[in-house]
Parts: structure tokens; C-alpha cells; sequence
């Protein structure tokens, strides 16, 4: 049985659809700047079509990148990952966001929490490891939650802390604070768990690569994007 389209019963092309959500996730814009940039190239769609899409597509599009690099990660055994979590307000009350970033700065796994507690933590750990396999090395602060999580899953000998050693984890959540300006904040937990899934397809960590790679690992982000949830 082949597999049926997503775009199915829209009338508007999928590359459009992909092009709305694509501005979206990887600029901090608002949804009317990206309605006005599509009215700049002949599309007259309404932002808050633009909003429909994004929550539409926009948990679909994230599962499909997460599977496919899922299955190309799995084949790295000896890697490090950096693991930090960050302070979001939502709605007034604070919130937890986790992440799991590898050596060379692609965020790995994002996981929002009410809390930040050795249970948030365990639970995070436990989420990143089913889908990505155990590393050889777990960079963390000194929060002890991550400790308390590490040695209930019998990996504590493979933490390390130390000052400066986590600061690959404090720069990844640099593009998330520009998203957050440009949002005026996020108003719901799964909104933020949506978007952090998302986001970090096109977040290419300029300053860590030469140019020509910059511009291939652009160019392989941008055609995958394309192929997202095509029939």
C-alpha cells in the first residue's frame, strides 16, 4: 500500500507550504512577516494560515528529520555529548528546557520540564539515550540532578564537569533566546517542544566550520527539507 500524501486535501502546493514553514522556523519572524515576505514573491496567504501550517506540519516535519538522523547517529560509538538545561518563562511560570548537544555543537535532543529535578533529569537521559545509544563521554555543569540521574542509569564514570567544558551547550541555546525575543515569549509548553524539535535542522553553527562546509551542510539541510513528507 503506498503512502498517501499529507498534503493531500490542501489546495496549496507543498512546496509553499514548506517554503511558509521553512521562514518560519528558521528566521525569528513573526507570522506576518513571513505573510508579508510571501506576498513579496506573488503567494497571498493569510498569517494566520501560515499558523495553521506550522501547527499542522510543523510536529510532522520534526519527526521525519529526527528519524532520519537518528539512524546515521546510531552509527557513532565513540562521541561525546554535552548535556545543559535553560530557564523559559511560560505564561508567568518557569520552565525547563533540556539539552543534549554531541562534540561538534548539532543539538541532539531537546525535552521541556516543569521541573529540574534527578527526576526531569533521569527522564531526559533515559529519552536521549533510547533513540541515540549510550555516548562515551556526558559533559554536564555541576547541577546535581545530573549526577543523581547518571548513577541511577549506571553511567556516572562517564561524566564529566568542569568551568569551561560545557560551554558548547551554553552557546546552542543563543538562536532559541532570538526565537524567544521575536515570539514575545512562548505561551505553551508543547509550542516550545515543538519548535525545539524543529529549529535545530537549519541551526548550522556558522563560526564552527569553514565556508565550503557551511555552504554543503546548508545545501544538504535545505534539500532534505525539501523531501519532507513526500509521497
Amino acid at each position: 500500500m503506498s503512502k498517501q500524501s499529507p498534503f493531500r486535501y490542501f489546495k496549496t502546493s507543498p512546496e509553499i507550504i514548506r517554503l511558509a514553514v521553512m521562514l518560519y522556523v528558521r528566521f525569528p519572524l513573526s507570522l506576518r512577516n513571513v505573510e508579508y515576505l510571501l506576498h513579496e514573491r506573488g503567494i497571498e496567504v493569510s498569517h494566520e494560515t501560515v499558523r495553521f501550517w506550522w501547527n499542522r506540519f510543523g510536529p510532522m516535519f520534526a519527526s521525519e528529520i529526527r528519524r532520519n538522523r537518528i539512524s546515521r547517529m546510531r552509527s557513532y560509538s565513540n562521541w561525546q555529548w554535552h548535556l545543559d538545561e535553560v530557564f523559559v518563562k511560560i505564561n508567568g511560570e518557569t520552565h525547563y528546557l533540556w539539552r543534549a548537544v554531541d562534540h561538534e555543537g548539532e543539538v541532539l535532543e531537546s525535552y521541556v520540564t516543569k521541573r529540574r529535578d534527578r527526576k526531569a533529569a533521569l527522564k531526559f537521559l533515559k529519552k536521549s539515550m533510547k533513540r541515540l545509544g549510550r555516548p562515551h563521554i556526558v559533559v554536564t555543569d555541576k547541577l546535581r540532578s545530573y549526577g543523581a540521574a547518571m548513577k541511577d542509569i549506571g553511567n556516572l564514570k562517564h561524566q564529566e564537569t568542569g568551568r569551561w567544558l560545557n560551554n558548547r551547550a551554553e552557546n546552542s541555546h543563543l538562536p532559541f533566546r532570538r526565537r524567544e525575543r521575536a515570539m514575545l515569549r512562548f505561551r505553551q509548553m508543547r509550542c516550545l517542544q515543538k519548535f525545539a524539535s524543529v529549529h535545530n535542522h537549519f541551526n548550522q553553527e556558522r563560526h564552527l566550520y569553514s565556508r565550503d562546509n557551511f555552504k554543503l551542510n546548508s545545501t544538504a539541510a535545505l534539500t532534505e527539507w525539501r523531501q519532507l513528507c513526500s509521497a
